[in-house]
Order: structure tokens, then sequence, then C-alpha cells
């Protein structure tokens, strides 16, 4: 930290400052700002709120990152991720698709079904669903969480699903491949304690109102509880506009891949709100540089009880998959799927997995 003084503190002040600097156990040197001086502390010391209340102390700079191990992560070139045989990193274009919510086994194949043959690399679906009003549906609970597992299983991606409460933590350990925690949760520091406790891959979305560096403070958390397999994901943040639902942060895109060598994807879906403005918003992440995307996908929006304006279609999806793979591969990032699990399911063409049929072709 730097400890810039009033032009007015005398010797006495000055020595009081360095004194309770060193109580603190930091060690302090003395740095002439022309007619100013400084304070240059090193050491964990005292909060930086407290130092500011000292009389001689004008203002207290720190310069050290609030998140050291998340940039630490930077070092050897990142920290990529694995969900099973599905990869995460700066050298990818990933992209997790499915429906916003489970509400029944036969739906979530058929999408699972689609997306898989759109090209997605991962799939989503939402058990444990947080809504801004208790009267709203609130997800299925383990049953659509032991559906979205089995489907999994079936089309070969591995899923992604949302926890929301620390209790729920113990009771899904067998089953998920990888924890989403929603932006309303960004903080909830028991949450991400337990959460990370799983050792499994944890997507953590961006708060709407949380700057960066308490975004960077949200994984710090998983961090420090043992688990790096942390993907960092952008969803849109609240602003005065009317015309999105969330205004997307495009430019934390590469901010935090110079600071973090955390893998960084997008949400456009949220961002949005609606489904004609998500493929242009995608389209803009992966342009920025975002190591993949999160889409809601549903073949009868208007049958879901959950985000029904912002789901694509599978047809618009599909060519979604096309375009930014073509943007990607302009900067020679290839696809995250990166090896086959080896089941006896009906493969395609590129011999990358099972692929599901759908309802309509079966």
């Amino acid at each position: 930290m730097i400890i810039l003084l009033h032009l007015d503190a005398g010797p006495a002040q000055r020595a009081a400052v360095r004194e309770a600097l060193e109580g603190f156990g930091m060690s302090v040197s003395e740095v002439s700002l022309g007619a100013r001086t400084a304070l240059v502390t090193e050491g964990d010391g005292h909060p930086a709120a407290s130092l500011a209340r000292l009389p001689a102390v004008e203002q207290v700079i720190q310069t050290e990152t609030p998140a050291p191990l998340a940039a630490a992560t930077l070092a050897g070139g990142g920290r990529p991720v694995s969900v099973g045989t599905t990869l995460f990193s700066a050298e990818t274009l990933t992209i997790v698709a499915g429906p916003c919510t489970i509400e029944d086994a036969g739906t979530l194949r058929e999408i699972a079904g689609l997306v898989k043959q759109a090209g997605a690399d991962a799939l989503r679906g939402g058990a444990y669903k947080v809504r801004t009003s208790p009267h709203q549906f609130q997800g299925g609970g383990i049953e659509a969480l032991q559906e979205l597992r089995a489907v999994s299983r079936e089309c070969g991606l591995p899923f992604f699903t949302e926890l929301n409460d620390p209790r729920q933590v113990s009771a899904v350990a067998d089953l998920v491949d990888g924890v989403q925690i929603g932006a309303r949760h960004m903080q909830n520091f028991p949450l991400l304690t337990e959460a990370a406790k799983l050792g499994k891959p944890i997507l953590l979305k961006r708060h709407m109102s949380a700057d960066l560096d308490e975004f960077l403070l949200a994984a710090e958390y998983i961090l420090d509880a043992g688990n790096e397999q942390v993907i960092l994901c952008e969803r849109g943040i609240k602003s005065a506009e009317r015309h999105v639902r969330y205004l997307l942060d495009v430019g934390a895109v590469p901010w935090l891949k110079e600071r973090v060598g955390l893998p960084v994807i997008v949400d456009p879906s949220h961002a949005a709100g609606h489904h004609r403005l998500v493929p242009a918003l995608a389209r803009a992440a992966v342009a920025a540089g975002a190591d993949g995307l999160i889409i809601e996908v549903h073949p009868r929006p208007e049958e879901t009880r959950c985000d029904a304006l912002q789901a694509l279609s599978p047809t618009t999806f599909a060519q979604l998959v096309t375009d930014v793979r073509r943007l990607a591969a302009l900067t020679g990032r290839r696809a995250g799927k990166v090896a086959s699990d080896g089941g006896a399911a009906e493969t395609g063409a590129s011999g990358d997995g099972p692929v599901l049929r759908t309802a309509a072709e079966a």
C-alpha cells in the first residue's frame, strides 16, 4: 500500500503513522513526493479503511491485486478447464446449450439431440431455478437433475446445472458434471465454498450489479477453497437502457483475459432477453475473444415455463454455431470437444461422440 500524508503532516505525525503501521507488522519506507510525503508498506497489514482514519493520512492506495489467486492463474499460459470430454481454454471455442429449465424428460431428450447435432460441446439445464418471484416455477429438483444426467449420458454431452443453496451440494455430489453459480448467487459465499469442495468445474456468472473486481473476488472464494476449475461467465449488467434486459459488457472479456488465466465465456441469452438479439451478441462476444458461449435453446419456446422469449429455435442455434465457429477459426481456435466418450451409441459423421436421435427422426 501507499499511504499519502497530508501536506501539513509534521515529523511527529509522520512518526505516529509509521509507528502504527509497524505495529500492524508492516515494513515501512518513506518517500518524498515534492512537498508531500508518502509511506510505502509491504506485508499483510491492517485494512485500508482503518489506516485512512489515522489523523495525518490523506489517502490509502492499494497497489496489490485484491484477488491474488485469480491473478496467479495467468502464469504458464492460463488454466484450461475440462468438463468430461469438453475443454474450455483460450485455444477453443466451447458452446454450452440447452433449455432454461428441465420440464420433462421427453423434451429434454429432444433438445439434447438437437443441440448435439448442431455442434454443442456441453449441455445446460436448470433443476433448481432462482426466480425473482416466489410464485414462479422453481425447478424440478433432484428428479429433474437425475433426468438431466441420464440424457447427458445418452447423448454424450457433459452438463452444467445451477445450484443456489449450500444444502443442495451434498445431495448432488455424485450427479453433476459441472456446477453453475447464477448471477444472483455470485456473492453467496457459503455456497461458493461448499460447491468448491465438490472438486467439480464451476461456471461462475457475474452479478448484474457487480464490478469486475467483485467478480474476481467471488472467483477467489472458489480458488481459496482449493478448486482451480473455474470458468468465468459475463451475462450482462444493469443499466438505464430498456432495449435489452441487461447491458452485455463485451469489454469485460478482454479485460478479464488480460488479468486472469481462467476461461471466460459469455451468456448472450440473459443479456439480450430476446431471441432476435442473441445471435448478434454471441458473435460480438466471440469477436471480443470469449472462450465460449452458453445459450438457451428450445424447439417450442411458447410451451416452456421459463425465459421463453430469449430461447433460440434449433434452426437459429445451428446457424449461430456455424457463424461463431467461423469467427473463432480466424484466430486459430477449435471446437471445445476434445475426445469421444467411447460409448456404443450411434455416432455422427464427425465421429466425435454419440448423437441422440430426436423424436422426429426416430
